[in-house]
């Protein structure tokens, strides 16, 4: 077959990053003497060019592999989300690495070996991709996670990752499996069109979606799948920690939204009452546990759960065929909302860490908007933006959630997910509490990358809260393109 059969143009971008992560990986090895500069440049570079190919494919819905991978608005909106996150995460990480005695060129092409992973999951209608899409995502982010050898801590945030990834993986497998046999079909199109002639053993449709859903929800963090989270964003080197928390989360939805809301929308009564029990259960965990948290990454951790219990609210209404647009745009919205709060917040947690694990107590954050004004007011807004206060885009993220909630006749979910809001003030004001009403001298790092980071973000924040309403119908529209 021919480059234009198989489509391999409208992949371009996932192309890119993966020839150039291998390239990267030779130069790092045989040219550069100095890599821990060079590489994280070129790294940037490399998105920025995936970056540039892929915002002009929105609008133009197009095929690859014989529809094994489509690249709709839907796609374009994620993968322009995770490249721009990839590149945040690039500046979060380049000061972060040299202060802490950590900068190997590898770092950076695991990085962009898993970014490009993101990008296929974004784009999977097939769920042999799927899967592979989820070992291109996760397995860089398993060796990332223990980046920070020979720190125990990070070690075995690396295994315990990795053996309940793998765990997982295998849930996700062998869904596929009892998927195929219940259909003869891997295509997400395939399989509805099985599914509406009737099945010989639709029961087995049923367990096989259900597995997925276990394997994805380990991905998203949603409860009782969150185990590993807290200790291996804990563990992780911090600037790790901050792409994992919006990489893994942009992945693990877009595979959720895609294969469940294409796939399976003829078993949804059966797998609603799930959904809404799984995310009835991560809102409750994660803001509850939240709150007796003193360490700030492990309280971020919580607080990860946590939105992804909000996400998965208007998930539950894919079932819906009336209000499955609003719920998807929903989401979409909510993914940009908490990925700009997210790196933000990390940026500030990276500014204040020290080697030997110093600096991640809420304790030493008295005093910060003292000694770093600027800093401190950067963290309230990212803050405030988590509990979902005006003006900032965790308000109009969780407005637009709630929205679709209510459109969809789940009040109970509704009226949950503002009971935990209100306890999610406690911990997050909390932090704003200890910054400028405690006495202390922070020990804060200044470094350009890192600052720069840190005060976009939080511009961000407001800014684009302004702007919220263009921001979701452009969600709208890649959503219309979907379906």
């Amino acid at each position: 077959m021919t480059v234009s059969e198989l489509g391999l143009l409208n992949i371009l971008p996932i192309l890119i990053l993966v020839v150039w992560a291998c390239v990267l990986l030779l130069l790092d090895v045989f040219v550069f003497p100095k890599r821990e500069q060079v590489t994280p440049l070129l790294s940037a570079v490399g998105l920025v060019v995936a970056l540039i190919y892929t915002i002009p494919q929105f609008g133009q819905p197009k095929e690859a592999f014989n529809g094994m991978l489509v690249i709709d608005g839907f796609a374009v909106f994620l993968n322009v989300l995770v490249l721009i996150s990839g590149l945040v995460a690039v500046a979060l990480s380049y000061d972060y690495l040299n202060r802490m005695g950590m900068a190997r060129g590898e770092y950076y092409v695991m990085m962009l070996f898993s970014i490009s992973g993101i990008m296929l999951m974004t784009s999977a209608a097939d769920l042999i991709v799927v899967f592979l899409a989820l070992e291109l995502l996760s397995i860089p982010l398993y060796i990332l996670a223990a980046f920070g050898r020979p720190k125990m801590e990070s070690e075995e945030a690396g295994i315990k990752y990795f053996l309940l990834g793998a765990f997982a993986g295998g849930f996700v497998l062998y869904g596929i499996a009892l998927v195929y046999g219940a259909t003869g079909q891997t295509g997400l199109t395939g399989i509805v069109e099985a599914a509406s002639g009737g099945l010989e053993n639709p029961v087995f449709l049923l367990v096989g979606a259900a597995l997925i859903l276990v394997g994805l929800g380990f991905k998203v963090a949603a409860v009782p799948f969150h185990m590993w989270t807290p200790d291996v964003y804990e563990g992780a080197p911090t600037s790790v920690t901050a792409f994992m928390a919006v990489g893994a989360k942009v992945g693990g939805f877009a595979a959720l939204l895609r294969v469940f809301m294409i796939a399976f929308p003829s078993i949804s009564v059966d797998i609603t009452p799930v959904l809404w029990g799984l995310t009835a259960a991560t809102l409750i965990v994660g803001n509850v546990l939240a709150v007796a948290q003193r360490n700030i990454k492990r309280l971020l951790a919580y607080s990860s759960i946590s939105h992804a219990g909000f996400i998965l609210m208007a998930f539950v209404t894919y079932g819906d065929a009336s209000v499955r647009p609003e719920a998807t745009a929903a989401v979409l919205f909510y993914m940009v909302a908490f990925a700009i709060t997210s790196f933000g917040s990390w940026a500030v947690v990276i500014a204040l860490e020290h080697a030997e694990d110093r600096g991640l107590e809420l304790e030493d954050y008295a005093g910060l908007g003292r000694k770093r004004p600027a800093l401190a007011l950067a963290m309230a807004i990212f803050m405030f933006s988590f509990t979902g206060v005006p003006p900032t885009m965790g308000f109009a993220g969780k407005l637009y959630i709630f929205r679709a909630v209510i459109q969809g006749e789940y009040y109970g979910l509704a009226v949950l997910g503002v009971i935990v809001s209100v306890i999610s003030a406690y911990y997050y004001l909390r932090v704003v509490v200890v910054m400028y009403m405690r006495e202390g001298d922070p020990e804060t790092h200044s470094e350009g990358w890192l600052n720069l980071t840190t005060a976009v973000t939080a511009v961000g924040t407001v800014v684009l809260f302004i702007f919220s309403a263009p921001l979701f119908d452009w969600a709208a529209q890649a959503v219309l393109r979907m379906f």
